[in-house]
């Protein structure tokens, strides 16, 4: 079975389709072959250069050594398990290939392009073979794909072409073809190969729910499927999708915090530490006089919400490197059934907190809420030239986890950090080194405020710097 992808920039374009590589970390001037569990895959380039890059991921399935091994639901009495379409169908064979083979691919991570991995880029997707099995399988790859900003060209294969009156069988061929982030596009694939097949050759257990949950994110939560998507993934186990149902409904739908909230106290009323550090946010905007606010970082739009509610705000800018929280927090915002006025008040851009963007300039602040723990260290240089010396906002309030708090936190094992994007997590004095020279260099005044609770030997559990011109 196999699957090609394919980056191919717009004409006149900046991008290097070379790119790919990198972010694949797959090396294109040779075959390189992975031993797996299933088989054997491959990952070679068809097609390499500026203009347009393909990578492909071929899988040669073991079949008699798969239906032999009990792991995979194995026996070797049945006919059916010898003669069947597993090595040549996309189903969750396929996923396991690009778990493993592509599995740092699959996040946002990337040391020669980390701007492009969590960038969107124009993606062509190809799987010459999938099976949309069972009684849901009507229309099941636009009900799944389109939701999420998919092009879809399905085309039916004959079940014979040499007996046209035989029709189609139930296999297609599958393009998809998009302006995605690559992680995000694998980690849905990753998911929905199997949903489509509604078959999986292993057994399905708590470890099923956690990885649907982990790759999931960002796209699952809202997605009109998902249901069916939990049920077919889950191998319609019940107990297991209710468990992965109550983790989703629990979740913050914020953008990018922590994954975990602080031990309360029994009976406690206080708001949700993300409420708290938002509110502590614009409390901040307001003591420095700040009517015009651009929210770097915005994510699907929960501070941009509260600030668009305030009269006291009178130009409002969200940006994101996700298109996708873009448009989610259009939909939050309501910008389509906006006035007029309100509409021109609100405005959401398409823009990197490390490159310099002149539409944010010479505003009253920025605000960088839970942004920088989530940019490589290396690369927060370059976020500092475009903030404090590209935008030059007379104000700019950061918010950012405080790593000494991090013991209080019940679900929080030692050593590891609040949300697995987290490049790193600072304590008060890591903070307070960086804030200090930052304003130092740039002409500023730094003031630190805790939020949330504190606790008097860790201090507060997020820590917050408020940069004021020292001109100003």
């Amino acid at each position: 079975m196999l699957i090609t992808i394919t980056l191919e920039p717009e004409a006149g374009s900046e991008l290097d389709a070379t790119a790919l590589s990198h972010l694949l970390r797959k090396r294109p001037e040779r075959l390189q072959t992975f031993e797996l569990s299933v088989g054997k895959a491959h990952v070679f380039y068809p097609e390499y250069s500026p203009e347009r890059t393909t990578a492909a991921l071929l899988l040669e399935v073991d079949a008699i050594g798969l239906v032999r091994n009990k792991r995979f639901r194995g026996d070797n009495g049945v006919l059916d398990y010898y003669i069947n379409d597993r090595p040549y169908t996309a189903s969750s064979l396929l996923a396991v290939a690009l778990g493993k083979v592509l599995r740092s691919a699959m996040t946002e991570t990337s040391e020669a392009h980390p701007d492009l991995a969590v960038a969107p880029l124009p993606l062509r997707l190809e799987v010459p073979v999938i099976s949309t099995r069972g009684r849901d399988g009507h229309e099941l790859v636009r009900r799944l794909f389109a939701p999420l900003g998919w092009s879809i060209d399905q085309r039916p294969i004959a079940l014979d072409e040499a007996y046209p009156l035989w029709e189609d069988s139930r296999y297609s061929s599958l393009v998809l073809t998009g302006t995605v982030p690559l992680n995000l596009a694998l980690r849905q694939l990753y998911v929905l190969l199997p949903v489509l097949d509604d078959s999986k050759h292993y057994w399905v257990n708590d470890d099923e729910a956690e990885k649907l949950v982990r790759q999931g994110e960002g796209w699952l939560p809202g997605h009109p499927e998902r249901a069916l998507i939990s049920h077919r993934y889950l191998a319609h186990q019940k107990d297991l999708v209710e468990s992965v149902d109550a983790r989703i409904a629990a979740a913050a739908p914020e953008p990018a915090g922590e994954t975990t909230e602080p031990v309360q106290t029994r009976g406690s009323t206080a708001p949700p530490l993300r409420v708290r550090r938002a509110e502590a946010v614009i409390a901040a905007l307001k003591d420095c006089g700040a009517h015009t606010v651009v929210d770097v970082g915005c994510g699907p739009g929960a501070l941009l919400r509260r600030l668009q509610k305030d009269s006291f705000f009178t130009k409002i800018i969200g940006t994101d490197v996700s298109a996708r929280s873009l448009e989610q927090a259009a939909r939050a915002l309501n910008l389509d059934e906006l006035a007029d006025a309100d509409r021109d008040r609100i405005k959401l851009l398409h823009s990197s907190a490390v490159y310099r963007d002149q539409r944010i300039a010479g505003l009253d602040a920025v605000v960088l809420m839970e942004v920088i723990e989530h940019i490589e260290p290396s690369r927060l240089p370059a976020l500092e030239d475009s903030i404090f010396a590209g935008a030059k906002p007379r104000s700019v309030v950061v918010t950012t986890p405080n790593s000494e708090f991090n013991k209080l936190y019940p679900s929080l094992a030692a050593g590891t950090m609040r949300h697995e994007d987290h490049r790193f997590e600072w304590t008060r004095a890591e903070f307070a080194g960086w804030a200090d020279a930052l304003a130092e260099r740039h002409g500023y005044n730094v003031e630190y405020r805790p939020v949330g609770d504190e606790s008097p030997g860790a201090g507060p559990a997020t820590q917050m710097a408020i940069f004021r011109k020292a001109s100003a």
